[in-house]
């Protein structure tokens, strides 16, 4: 898409010709503080000026607070008969003038030179309007950039052209969204076919979805396939300090639009003028300015209207749950399209799509990337690709490779190698045995993730070693077997240090954090404990989309309550006492694993699956039915 450029250009006459003037009247104005040549006389000293009244030289003076200007009798030939003196505190000198007979008087008073008159009163009044004609002319000619332009909108008008233009071809693993937005690219096409049937088309279509997931590319690619211009702006541009500024833009965005329908409006990041007006922004019906915007964003999607000439709005936010009912009803938002992280199939045609961008190894195998990066949005994809190709360009290849792609994940995944970070041989033994632990543990239990890589580098801020574990298949739903053989995995290499070392480190907290995490919603949000039944204890409160955190228990009772840490205790110490039987069955293995990372560091690939499939499940971890 291509930026177009402002219908109504200043007129460069009228600047010029407002240049000329200020210059004119500016020069007029300096020209009454030169010094005017003719009029100038030459000083002298006031005592050379009383020694020649003294000596009877002076024949008329004339005399003003500022000089004294007078006529000597015996001028030489050639020299000034007018001399000029800068006056002092002098009572005397009318009797010493008089004594010597010299002709005296105040000088008159200047007459008013009319044309200084007319330029004192004339050019500065000209001058400021002058100033102000430029900036208004700036501002209506030159969009939001004029001095005083805090009411006119800042969005960005997009026109789609054959170069850059992005359409529904560029947008990969959201099938289902681009499905209901192709009806909307259909009704901008061809409006007349849904009117003859008295169809009316949704005013406004919200895309919610996680960060990253594609709702911005969304809009521009409907605006591409339709052809109309694309409005774009952020919700945050409409507030600013001025009262009643938020409205105005909202007012003149409408008006903007209206000119150029058929076309789309798409604000992005909608929640930050479209917050519930309840409890969130301080008193109900309060005049606040944030309010003031929603209010006439409301009125403008209720009053833009026509089938002729539709104007759609398109917007994007990551929490639809703190959205006012009011945006939402009927008539304004009629629609919400879900755009959630893509699944195995999508992240493929992502990669492809990506993967054309750069120049790729035959080598490539794309669905194992693609399998690699469960959980991964859009753009982290585009981020993965893009990593992978500076660090092949970073070891002067010429094609990315397969190990780009590889440490492209594990960079985004585990964070940067810290090579630098040199370890003690003690700690460097115990993150070996540590690590160990949870591949050994992660290798044995139920679900779709198996252990890929072992490593003892450090990576990102405060990972010491990590082990790596990716997904074999794409799953949605999680059993209680499932969420316990996770528990036990992370809990797998604190067992590790206490079997081999006798005591545990800090470097099990960040395991300690998830596991407890995991048991709480197990107990409090899933409904998995049988002594408290199917009953949720936790307030489902924070983003869908963002992550909401710890949830907050309901209010209970304090029996319930312990009941609660009791039950989250006992599954936590259950998969603890898994992992230790798993450790113990394996120890010859455990050892083993160990002194071959610490010479190699890393261990990956077929070396660890064969070394991990001569692991053994003791009978003693086994779970029994409950």
């Amino acid at each position: 898409m291509a930026i177009r450029q402002d219908d109504n250009p200043p007129n460069r006459r009228f600047g010029i010709i407002n240049l000329v003037l200020i210059g004119f009247g500016v020069l007029l104005l300096l020209s009454n503080f030169l010094p005017n040549q003719g009029s100038q006389v030459p000083r002298v000293p006031y005592s050379l000026f009383i020694d020649q009244v003294n000596d009877g030289h002076v024949k008329r003076a004339y005399i003003t607070q500022d000089q004294i200007r007078y006529e000597i009798t015996d001028a030489e030939e050639g020299a000034p008969s007018v001399l000029a003196t800068t006056p002092i505190f002098d009572m005397d000198l009318p009797q010493r003038l008089e004594q010597k007979g010299v002709e005296f008087a105040a000088a008159p008073p200047k007459r008013p030179n009319f044309f200084t008159t007319l330029l004192s009163w004339v050019v500065p009044p000209l001058i400021f309007i002058l100033v102000l004609q430029f900036f208004a002319r700036r501002q209506m000619g030159g969009g939001a950039q004029g001095a005083l332009s805090f009411t006119k909108s800042k969005a960005k008008v997009y026109v789609p052209d054959e170069e850059s233009r992005v359409t529904f071809a560029d947008v990969a693993g959201v099938d289902e969204a681009k499905t209901e937005l192709n009806e909307i690219v259909d009704f901008l096409k061809t409006p007349e076919r849904y009117a003859a049937i008295g169809a009316r088309i949704p005013k406004g279509v919200l895309l919610v979805g996680p960060p990253g997931t594609g709702k911005t590319l969304l809009s521009k690619a409907v605006a591409g396939e339709a052809g109309v211009p694309f409005f774009i702006i952020s919700g945050s541009e409409f507030v600013e300090l001025f009262v009643g500024a938020g409205a105005a833009r909202v007012r003149d965005l409408f008006e903007e639009a209206k000119k150029k329908a058929p076309c789309i409006i798409f604000i992005d990041e909608l929640d930050a003028i479209g917050k519930s007006r309840s409890g969130s922004m301080g008193v109900v019906g309060g005049n606040d300015e944030r309010e003031q915007t929603l209010n006439q964003l409301l009125t403008e999607m209720d009053g833009f209207t026509g089938q002729d000439k539709p104007v759609i709005v398109l917007a994007a936010t990551n929490q639809p749950e703190t959205l006012d009912a009011a945006l939402l009803r009927p008539g304004r938002f009629d629609r919400q399209v879900l755009v959630d992280r893509p699944d195995l199939s999508g992240r493929k045609k992502i990669l492809d799509i990506y993967a054309k961008k750069v120049k790729l190894a035959a080598s490539i195998d794309i669905d194992k990337i693609a399998q690699a990066t469960s959980g991964f949005a859009g753009a982290d994809l585009a981020n993965l690709v893009n990593e992978a190709a500076l660090l092949a360009a970073r070891a002067y290849r010429k094609e990315v490779e397969q190990s780009d792609l590889n440490e492209a994940i594990e960079r985004v995944v585990a964070g940067l190698e810290k090579k630098s970070r040199v370890l003690q041989p003690d700690e460097k033994k115990v993150v070996a045995y540590h690590e160990v632990g949870h591949a050994i543990v992660g290798h044995l239990m139920p679900g779709g993730s198996k252990v890929a890589k072992i490593s003892i580098v450090p990576r990102g801020m405060a990972a010491l070693g990590y082990t790596l574990q990716l997904p074999t298949e794409e799953r949605f739903l999680n059993s209680k077997e499932d969420l316990e053989g996770q528990i036990a995995t992370l809990l797998g290499g604190r067992s590790a240090e206490e079997i081999v070392f006798g005591e545990v480190t800090t470097g099990a907290a960040n395991d300690l954090q998830r596991a407890t995490d995991i048991a709480e919603q197990m107990v409090g949000t899933y409904g998995m404990s049988d002594t408290l039944g199917p009953l949720a204890y936790d307030k489902q409160g924070g983003s869908r989309f963002l992550g909401g955190g710890n949830n907050p228990r309901r209010s209970v009772s304090d029996a319930t309550a312990q009941a609660i840490d009791k039950e989250v205790r006992a599954l936590v110490d259950r998969a603890h006492e898994r992992a230790l039987a798993i450790l113990h069955g394996n120890r010859g293995l455990l050892e083993d694993i160990a002194g071959k990372i610490l010479d190699k560091e890393v261990i990956e690939g077929d070396e660890l699956r064969d070394l991990l499939a001569s692991s053994t499940l003791p009978s003693e971890a086994v779970l029994a039915p409950v």
